[in-house]
């Protein structure tokens, strides 16, 4: 047997083994509130369209009709001939959007963290890293070749003593302290006032990647907002494709950071521009959050329902501080049974494992949208009650 064979069936087979396989389901239809896979309607609890903006009927006009205008691609990168004002706009609107100077816009949430880390810290610079944060910053660490410090989870004490250590030390030129503004596998906030007083008192540079925050905290603003630092953060990072509904991912900061980045992050300078149907979806997608906090308001609300009703259930769902909303379980194989015996009785949350969370910690990771009714929601906690009774999870 050819080596690359024998390594991938050894390593596939030790994944199923320990219920670490993640099996991957097609979607035929739209990514709503409910969703049919293999011919059968479920109720979705796994997307990232907080909002519903994904399958929203006035941005699938806004694109048909940039797609009829514009066309399909984009037809360059951005710095050849790949600029169009569809994108000019929309990086006006992100700017306007997080209350910063400029932003710059990518393909994707994770072409940002390897776009704007690499961009600007290089081997002469130490990067303090929560050791939750998201993989793309960590691979974005990675690329820039930086050394990398983690501090625990939201512990400010160990993040102040790293802090003082790395700044005092005179072996680096730049020190920058990255975050999450919500953690995603667990839904609670980073420290943000602290980490900010931390970062003035040792000169650190501050880049939160606010994936899970833009659209959901700070009244739809994100959770720089949410807590008024808008002002002190020198990276407002994120994705356009969860609460905003489409693809693709951002930068906001400092005109001067946006200029460096448009010449030196190399997914702008070397990626093809974001498709016009896209751009143009985004740019009104931004702007309804920002008209409206409607849809903001009832993803709380269904949040906030789910939350209990799964908590009066006796689930474990961690401390977290948004919708996002864990059922950890622990162990893979139990975590990968519960998730199963949901949708063969109508509830699709898929579970996450190791090596998306520590081993030992897996969960079910529920994620409420604001178009789901109380009548799903109802049906999802009477299947929660059953198939947890019935495995031992809950008595």
């Amino acid at each position: 047997m050819k080596k690359l064979d024998q390594f991938l069936q050894d390593n596939l087979n030790d994944l199923r083994d320990r219920g670490l396989y993640n099996e991957i389901d097609p979607v035929e239809g739209p990514n709503g509130p409910v969703i049919k896979i293999s011919g059968k309607e479920l109720i979705n609890l796994s997307s990232n369209n907080y909002l519903g903006l994904a399958t929203n009927d006035h941005l699938k006009e806004i694109a048909k009709h940039a797609i009829d205008q514009y066309g399909v691609g984009a037809g360059a990168v951005r710095t050849i001939n790949g600029t169009m004002d569809l994108h000019v706009k929309l990086e006006e609107k992100l700017a306007e959007f997080k209350g910063t100077e400029a932003a710059i816009a990518y393909q994707s949430g994770f072409n940002c963290n390897m776009a704007a880390i690499s961009g600007v810290m290089d081997k002469n610079d130490a990067i303090l890293s929560d050791e939750l944060n998201h993989a793309s910053i960590i691979d974005g660490i990675r690329l820039s070749k930086a050394k990398v410090i983690r501090y625990n989870h939201s512990d400010m004490d160990d993040l102040r003593a790293k802090a003082k250590e790395a700044a005092e030390s005179g072996l680096y030129n730049k020190v920058m302290v990255i975050t999450d503004g919500v953690f995603s596998m667990d839904g609670d906030l980073a420290e943000l006032p602290e980490i900010v007083e931390i970062a003035k008192e040792f000169n650190l540079i501050t880049y939160v990647d606010d994936a899970h925050g833009s659209g959901v905290m700070g009244k739809g603003a994100g959770t720089v907002k949410h807590f008024g630092l808008s002002k002190e953060i020198d990276f407002q990072i994120g994705t356009l494709s969860k609460a905003i509904g489409v693809v693709g991912g951002y930068v906001a900061g400092s005109k001067d950071l946006i200029d460096w980045l448009k010449v030196r992050s190399r997914p702008f300078l070397f990626s093809t521009a974001l498709p016009p149907g896209d751009t143009a979806a985004i740019t009104a997608a931004v702007q309804m959050i920002m008209d409206s906090t409607e849809l903001h308001d009832q993803l709380w609300e269904n949040g906030r329902y789910l939350k209990e009703g799964l908590l009066k259930l006796g689930f474990d769902i961690g401390k977290s501080e948004t919708p996002i909303t864990p059922c950890i379980i622990g162990e893979e194989k139990l975590t990968q049974q519960f998730s199963k015996r949901l949708r063969e009785e109508g509830v699709y949350a898929k579970s996450i494992v190791f090596p998306t969370v520590p081993q030992g910690t897996g969960r079910v990771r529920n994620m409420p949208m604001a178009t789901h009714t109380k009548e799903m929601l109802d049906q999802a906690l009477a299947v929660y009650e059953k198939v947890g009774k019935e495995l031992s999870i809950i008595n």
